[in-house]
């Protein structure tokens, strides 16, 4: 095996291990407000989660082409692959320090920022222009639509239900709820399995085994989505407990909001956009909009600090973790 093929492998092997951290940990971004709501059982929910990743990796591929095209020129040959190599490097090692900790960070962003570290750290081409449109100006926008639509759809509901039994509203809405977190499910692997399939294209690019002008494979988008979904069912019980009851005290009517809003969101941006936006950054200012309508103290504003705190650190952080990974990689390979 040539050392070309077998970086190839090792690409596409630590690209299914960053998919799988990426399931785990924002597991919870689908199903934490259903949970906490008691709308479903955690082991249903992370099922039915599992099964919605699945199906919304194959809804479409304009995300991946973003990430796999529009980022970074990675050098043809065993040095570009290096370079790709340390990006996931980059992004997984963000992705476990912030589980760890249990703070909802983009997984998104840190794969963005990995390949912008290793990028620079190899003198490779950083398409900014790209980095801008579909990176920073999404990230700024999507919080902020999520938030202010999520708190649109509540105020809406309390307007149409104002005169209902509010224990009969509740056991409607939880119903409802097993839609919209199947929506929020679905929206992740449209969203988050498609970033992967754009990394693994851009390893077989610059290996040779595709050309630019491709089409994402079958067999990439099938490793990708199963391994988001597994990732999934595995769980972000940590992430979980933030998102459902750190940030406010939700209600069924609440969950339903905030997830069809988030859901809303990540639709528009992947297949209208191609964007690759965070589905943390969705929901959690989703959930943030609708507790912001009952008044603004039900809101954790301590605990939403720390997590945007978080968000501001994830590319940078892990573009210098990635960028230290390409000098170690690169030492090893050269």
């Amino acid at each position: 095996m040539d050392l070309t093929l077998a970086l190839v492998i090792g690409v596409v092997v630590i690209s299914l291990v960053f998919d799988y951290t990426n399931g785990f940990h924002d597991a919870a971004n689908a199903i934490a407000t259903s949970v906490s709501t008691r709308a479903l059982t955690p082991r249903a929910a992370l099922f039915m989660a599992a099964a919605m990743n699945f199906i919304g990796a194959h809804l479409g591929t304009q995300v991946a082409q973003t990430v796999g095209k529009g980022i970074i020129d990675a050098p043809d040959g065993p040095h570009g692959l290096v370079v790709v190599a340390a990006a996931l490097i980059g992004a997984i090692a963000w992705n476990l320090i912030t589980w760890y900790f249990g703070l909802p960070s983009s997984s998104s962003h840190a794969l963005i920022g990995g390949l912008v570290g290793s990028a620079l750290a190899s003198a490779s081409v950083v398409h900014w222009d790209g980095v801008i449109e579909k990176v920073v100006i999404p990230m700024i926008l999507s919080p902020l639509i999520g938030f202010s639509l999520a708190a649109l759809i509540m105020i809406a509901i309390y307007w149409i239900f104002r005169n209902s039994q509010p224990g009969r509203t509740n056991r409607g809405f939880r119903y409802a709820q097993t839609v919209s977190a199947a929506a929020m499910a679905l929206g992740h692997g449209l969203q988050d399995a498609q970033k992967t399939m754009g990394v693994i294209f851009l390893a077989l690019t610059v290996g040779g085994y595709a050309s630019p002008g491709e089409g994402i494979p079958q067999w990439v988008i099938l490793s990708a989505a199963g391994a988001i979904s597994l990732g999934t069912y595995a769980g972000g019980w940590r992430i979980m407990r933030t998102l459902g009851r750190r940030i406010i005290a939700l209600d069924p009517p609440q969950g339903f909001a905030a997830e069809s809003a988030a859901a809303t969101v990540l639709y528009g941006a992947a297949i209208g956009f191609g964007a690759p936006i965070s589905t943390t950054h969705t929901i959690t200012t989703a959930i943030m909009g609708v507790g912001a309508t009952k008044r603004l103290s039900a809101v954790r504003w301590g605990v939403a600090g720390n997590i945007v705190t978080a968000w501001v650190l994830t590319i940078p952080a892990a573009a210098l973790v990635a960028s230290l990974a390409y000098l170690l990689l690169h030492a090893i390979v050269e």
